[in-house]
């Protein structure tokens, strides 16, 4: 179903951007949502920003306007994860996630991506 996370995390300062992707299966990107999840040090999972197979959008409050979740197939079938204006509670372990079968799920060879924000 795809792949692990490629590198696009690390450490930014508040106010700059990242760019998280994950590269999955052709089908997987026609025909499943998909997410990203975050957990920061002492707190619950929880799922950010997620798209749905026909691309409609949905975001925590958290990171609505900041944020942007989009996916294409040129050169392949990725999933993105547009973080803007970066602030340091977004500081968290970052995870790819589909949902092929009514629930969002982390993929299982995803370990995370680490993004810390300074201030």
């Amino acid at each position: 179903q795809g792949q692990p996370v490629e590198p696009g995390g690390g450490s930014v300062q508040a106010g700059g951007s990242l760019t998280l992707s994950c590269k999955v299966s052709d089908y997987t990107l026609r025909a499943c949502g998909m997410g990203w999840f975050r957990q920061a040090p002492g707190k619950e999972r929880e799922l950010v920003a997620s798209i749905s197979a026909d691309g409609t959008v949905d975001f925590i409050d958290a990171v609505k306007g900041r944020f942007n979740i989009s996916k294409d197939r040129v050169p392949d079938s990725r999933l993105h994860l547009q973080m803007n204006s970066l602030k340091t509670e977004d500081t968290a372990v970052y995870y790819c996630a589909l949902d092929c079968s009514g629930t969002m799920k982390i993929v299982p060879w995803d370990e995370g991506t680490q993004v810390t924000v300074s201030p």
